[in-house]
């Protein structure tokens, strides 16, 4: 049922501002409903189990919208249940969106009523610019440090583990902490670690992909072979331990993902350790081949995912069930995707046409957007995908 009041013309040019002006309204009210539930989807963590690695995630692939806008709403909507004065100001349609996304971000319950007067007379751009200072001033207060200039590091744990010290000077370290910083609000968080308390790990994540970025660019970057030994029969069944030569132990499922991207050669044994069988030396795929996946499907190619920073070339087919490391068998993910498919039971398909399917754990076909109606189960989707 259509809107009259909406779609009717209006008949005098006073009539036409009134009618837009009650447009906009119902426009700001809908959007201050629209973030209220938003915040509600982010406390029930509604957007799990959808093949996002968090709710900006999630929102960008369902509705279209950037991830930037996304986490500005997100934090918006949060903001709104304890600023009253502006939520209703919003409501009423006297601020629209974008100046009520850019208040939630330092107004406070004390300020809010003057924040309002004067965001009245303002531009968004003055608003936006506002908070771009009011966040510097909390950054230069967290990025404090003693001065000094060390950096160290040792293995321990029979060389398991890799400790990591530095001091720096505090305008060397605000450098070192801000490009960390913005390479962790990026880089794919797997599930279960999306909230604070695992920041120190996206950090570690985001220090070893500046380092491994740094090392792609090197003219000459040494590709040592991995040789893998696992159980001959707990490699093929998913069970059982295998073990990095001179390293720790790994998962089955692990091994496999590094099938995909990296130079691995896996030594298969039987129960009293001894050789049953030698795998071939998988290669990953060559520096003109990545260039012509990297053209070719631009990002990673999860319904609207979009990433286009740590993105992998994933054999849909497992190389080590006789998959070809060539362009047909090779589709573009990210490091999140690549994770889901090879350690959370997703599957991908690869049609003639070029279409790409993805399936989730329960062998449903996932598609991007908003639906009310479940997808059938799409049966024999998880032979030979991974």
């Amino acid at each position: 049922m259509f809107d009259t009041q909406a779609t009717t013309a209006p008949a005098g040019e006073g009539e036409l501002i009134d009618a837009l002006d009650a447009s906009h309204e119902r426009a700001c009210r809908s959007q201050h409903r629209m973030l209220a539930l938003i915040a509600e989807t982010d406390l029930r963590e509604g957007w799990r189990d959808s093949g996002a690695r968090d709710l900006a995630h999630w929102l960008s692939m369902r509705y279209g919208i950037s991830q930037w806008k996304a986490r500005r709403w997100i934090a918006a909507g949060h903001a709104l249940t304890s600023l009253p004065a502006i939520s209703g100001a919003f409501a009423r349609g006297e601020l629209g969106l974008d100046k009520v996304v850019e208040l939630a971000r330092f107004a406070t319950l004390e300020d809010e009523a003057d924040l309002i007067r004067w965001a009245e007379q303002v531009s968004c751009a003055a608003i936006r610019h506002r908070g771009d200072l009011w966040a510097e001033a909390r950054r230069e207060q967290v990025l404090e440090a003693e001065r000094a200039r060390t950096l160290s590091w040792w293995w321990s744990d029979d060389g398991r583990r890799f400790g990591l010290q530095a001091e720096l000077p505090a305008a060397q370290g605000a450098v070192v902490a801000r490009a960390i910083e913005r390479i962790a609000e990026r880089v794919p968080s797997m599930p279960g670690e999306e909230d604070e308390h695992h920041a120190d790990a996206r950090r570690a994540d985001a220090l070893v992909a500046l380092c491994s970025a740094r090392v792609a660019e090197d003219t000459d970057p040494d590709r040592a072979t991995v040789v893998i030994h696992a159980q001959a029969e707990g490699l093929e069944a998913g069970t059982g331990g295998c073990e990095i030569e001179g390293g720790p132990a790994v998962r089955p499922d692990t091994v496999r993902r590094l099938l995909c991207n990296a130079r691995v050669q896996v030594v298969a044994e039987g129960r009293a350790g001894e050789v049953v069988g030698l795998g071939r030396l998988s290669r990953v795929p060559s520096a003109w081949m990545i260039r012509q996946i990297r053209h070719r499907d631009r990002e990673c190619r999860f319904p609207g995912c979009g990433a286009r920073r740590f993105t992998e070339a994933h054999h849909i087919v497992w190389w080590r069930k006789g998959g070809r490391t060539d362009l047909d068998n090779l589709v573009l993910t990210c490091s999140f995707h690549h994770r889901l498919v090879h350690e959370y039971g997703w599957s991908v398909m690869h049609d003639d046409d070029g279409t790409v399917r993805w399936f989730d754990p329960g062998g449903i076909r996932y598609r991007a957007g908003p639906s009310r109606h479940p997808v059938a189960k799409e049966q024999g989707v998880l032979v030979m995908a991974g």
